[in-house]
C-alpha cells in the first residue's frame, strides 16, 4: 500500500514541501531514497524503538520510503515523526483518510516523545501558503508556530497523540497566540537604560544619531570608558521592531534554533555580541548544513564588535560586502542560500596597544608608531563603511558621584521615531531604503543637497583631513539624520560641521 504524507525541509530561511512516500510490499528490506543524509536515514532505529514503545512495530516487509522532490537534499532528524506516521498507515494501523490534511514534523526519541526542531516559523508559513489544514509538530514549538494566523497548530509530545488523533479517538486543542498582544506585550522589554549612564552626554548624541538614521559606529577609548556598556544600551533607542520585521527577525532565530521553549516571537532588536575569536564562517553563515551566521542573528538590530583590531583580518574584511548589500549569499556546488543581514555595526577598540593613548591622566607607553600600527589592523575600506568616529573619555568623578538620573532612553527614543517618521515619508518610493544610512550614491545627492557655506566648509574638511569618496557620502547622510532629528527641511552649516566631527578618527587624522 502507498502513503503520503508531508514535511519540509529548510531552504535559507523559507521552507519547501517534502511529500513522505511510502511503499509497503511483499520482501524484506528497509530503504530510504531522495538525497537523505545521515540523520535520516538513522531514522529507521529512532522509528522502530518509538513504535515498539507504544506496541507497534516497522512491518518486516520490504518498505521504501521516498523523499521528494527527490533533488533536494534532506537534513536532519525532523523528518521522523512524518515518516512514522506514514509508515503505520501503509501498514494500515492508523486511517490514512486525514493524514494528507495536515503537515507533521517531529523529531522522536526511543520512547516514543517528540523532541522541538528549528524552523518551524518558517514551516508554518509554508503550511498556510500550501493551504494545509492544520501543523502537527512538537509540543515545545507550537507556540512559535501558532503566531501565523489561518492555521490549526497542534502542539504534541508524544507519538500517541498523534496517532489516536489521526484515527479520531482523541481531540487536540490548537494553540492560539495572539501575535499583536504578544508583540506588544514584550516590544519594550529592555534589560538596560540610558537613564543609568552616568556623564558621556557627547556619546549618547552620537548613539541617538546613530539610532535615527541607521548609521554605523565606532567607538574608540581606554579601558573602562564605558564603550561597552553604552553599547549594550542602544537597541533600547531604536525604533521599536514592526509586526513585519519581528516575523522576519524571527525566522532567522527559528532557523538557527535560537527561540527556546515556548518562545513565540523576537520583540525587541537583537543585540549580537560575538568574541574576537570568531571564524569567518561563524560570523557570516556557512558550514556544511548552512546556517545563519552573526551578521543574519543581528538582522534589523545591532551587531557589537568588541576589541575590533583584536579581530582576525580574514574575519572583519567578509563584513564589507554585507554592510553595503545588506545580504549575505553562501554558495555551495548543489545550492546557493541568501541570507537577511540589514544590521547596525557598532565596534569598539583602545586606541593603541597599551589602551591609554590620549587618556587626559595615564601616560601612554606605546613606542613610536605603535598607535598608527594598531589602527592598521583594520582596513580602510572596513573604517570608510563606519559612518560615525567617536572618542570615548573616561567620566570625571564628579559625574559618577552626581545622583540625578540621567535621560532615560524612552525619551531619546521617542526622538529617535520622530525622525525615522521623516525618513519614511521622505523614502517612500523606494522600497529597499528605510532610513538615511541606506540612501545610495546615486541618490545621495538628491536628499543631501548643500548650499554654498555647506559646501565651502566640507570641501576644507575634505582636504585637511584626507578623507574618501566614501567618507563624502558617509558625512552628508549623517548630517541629513542630524537635520532630521531637528525637523530641518535643509542640512544647516552646523549640522554639517557636527557630521564632520564624527570623522575625526580617520586613519590620516589619528595616533599621527
Amino acid at each position: 500500500m502507498l502513503v503520503k504524507t508531508f514535511g519540509c525541509a529548510l531552504y535559507g530561511i523559507y521552507a519547501i514541501t517534502i511529500t513522505i512516500e511510502v511503499s509497503i510490499d511483499i520482501g524484506i528490506n528497509f530503504s530510504i531514497v531522495g538525497l537523505p543524509d545521515n540523520a535520516v536515514k538513522e531514522s529507521q532505529q529512532r522509528i522502530d524503538s518509538a513504535l515498539r514503545s507504544i506496541g507497534l512495530r516497522i512491518p518486516g516487509k520490504k518498505v521504501v520510503i521516498n523523499l521528494a522532490p527527490a533533488d533536494i537534499r534532506k537534513e536532519g532528524s525532523s523528518y521522523d515523526l512524518s515518516i512514522a506516521i506514514a509508515i503505520l498507515a501503509a501498514n494500515e494501523h492508523i486511517s490514512a483518510e486525514r493524514i494528507g490534511s495536515f503537515l507533521i514534523m517531529g523529531e522522536l526519541s526511543l520512547d516514543g516523545t517528540i523532541r522541538p526542531i528549528k524552523g518551524v516559523l518558517p514551516i508554518a508559513i509554508e503550511a498556510v501558503k500550501r493551504k494545509f489544514r492544520g501543523l502537527i509538530l512538537p509540543l515545545q514549538n507550537a507556540t512559535e508556530a501558532a503566531v501565523v494566523e489561518e492555521l490549526e497548530v497542534y502542539g504534541v509530545s508524544h507519538i500517541l497523540e498523534v496517532i489516536e488523533f489521526l484515527d479520531g479517538k482523541r481531540e487536540l486543542t490548537p494553540t492560539v497566540v495572539d501575535s499583536k498582544e504578544e508583540f506588544l506585550n514584550r516590544s519594550a522589554d529592555y534589560e538596560h537604560d540610558f537613564s543609568d549612564v552616568k556623564g558621556q552626554e557627547n556619546i549618547k548624541r552620537a548613539l541617538e544619531i546613530a539610532a535615527a538614521g541607521g548609521h554605523n559606529l565606532i567607538l574608540i577609548g581606554p579601558p573602562g570608558a564605558g564603550k561597552t556598556m553604552l553599547a549594550k544600551r542602544l537597541p533600547s533607542i531604536l525604533p521599536p521592531f514592526t509586526l513585519q520585521e519581528a516575523l522576519e527577525t524571527t525566522k532567522i532565530h527559528s532557523v538557527a534554533g535560537k527561540m527556546g521553549v515556548h518562545r513565540a516571537l523576537v520583540a525587541v532588536r537583537p543585540f549580537r555580541s560575538p568574541h574576537h575569536t570568531i571564524s569567518d564562517v561563524a560570523l557570516v553563515g556557512g558550514g556544511g548544513v548552512p546556517q545563519p551566521g552573526e551578521i543574519s542573528l543581528a538582522h534589523n538590530g545591532v551587531l557589537f564588535l568588541d576589541e575590533l583590531p583584536e579581530f582576525k583580518r580574514t574575519v572583519l574584511e567578509v563584513l564589507r560586502q554585507p554592510l553595503e548589500d545588506r545580504v549575505v549569499t553562501i554558495s555551495r556546488a548543489r545550492l546557493s542560500v541568501e541570507y537577511p543581514a540589514s544590521f547596525m555595526l557598532v565596534a569598539a577598540m583602545n586606541p593603541c596597544p597599551c589602551g591609554y593613548y590620549n587618556h587626559p591622566q595615564i601616560e601612554c607607553t606605546c613606542g613610536a608608531g605603535a598607535v598608527q600600527k594598531y589602527i592598521n589592523r583594520i582596513s580602510g575600506p572596513l573604517f570608510d563603511r563606519i559612518d560615525i568616529h567617536v572618542e570615548v573619555i573616561p567620566v570625571p568623578f564628579r559625574d559618577l558621584s552626581d545622583t540625578r538620573r540621567s535621560e532615560s532612553s524612552a525619551a531619546i527614543r521617542q526622538r529617535v521615531i520622530v525622525a525615522r517618521e521623516i525618513q519614511a515619508r521622505r523614502y517612500q518610493e523606494f522600497s529597499q531604503i528605510y532610513c538615511n544610512a541606506q540612501i545610495t550614491a546615486k541618490t545621495v545627492q538628491r536628499f543631501c543637497a548643500l548650499d554654498e557655506p555647506c559646501n565651502l566648509l566640507l570641501k576644507t574638511a575634505m582636504e585637511k583631513l584626507g578623507l574618501s569618496a566614501r567618507a563624502f557620502d558617509r558625512i552628508l547622510k549623517v548630517s541629513r539624520t542630524i537635520a532630521d532629528l531637528e525637523s530641518s527641511l535643509q542640512i544647516r552649516p552646523e549640522h554639517l560641521a557636527e557630521a564632520i566631527n564624527y570623522r575625526s578618527l580617520d586613519r590620516e587624522s589619528w595616533g599621527g
